[in-house]
């Protein structure tokens, strides 16, 4: 284990916004995460809003620790707002975390009220 992880071989104690990172293999060009159990709530009723996300980037030197990710993921729970604002957020934070030389996150909320909404938040660094 790498003692510079504050989350990877610990107990989860809770949501955490701190991402972990590693230094990029030297053969890796493009990292995916997909989770479809990304939550949070409306900012206008307080209602609890699912949806899936796929963060993917060209790593320049780090890489995301996915424990780290998960627990990140997590602290949107109580958050309240809307979607767009949601994937603009996580590719910030993403791209604050690792450099990339481009981060891209499309976020799929779930079907409500017949419409299913998808946002798309890119960053680049070249």
């Amino acid at each position: 284990m790498d003692s510079e992880f504050r989350h990877l071989g610990r107990p989860a104690q809770g949501p955490s916004a701190e991402l972990d990172t590693f230094a990029r293999p030297p053969h890796v060009t493009s990292v995916s995460f997909q989770s479809a159990e990304l939550t949070s709530l409306c900012p206008v009723t307080g209602q609890p809003d699912f949806a899936t996300v796929l963060i993917e980037y060209r790593p320049r030197t780090l890489c995301l620790e996915g424990k780290s990710l998960k627990l990140y993921l997590w602290t949107f729970r109580e958050q309240r707002m809307f979607a767009e604002q949601l994937a603009d957020t996580i590719a910030r934070d993403v791209f604050k975390a690792l450099s990339p030389h481009h981060c891209r996150v499309t976020l799929t909320q779930n079907v409500r009220g017949g419409l299913q909404l998808t946002a798309v938040a890119e960053c680049s660094g070249d």
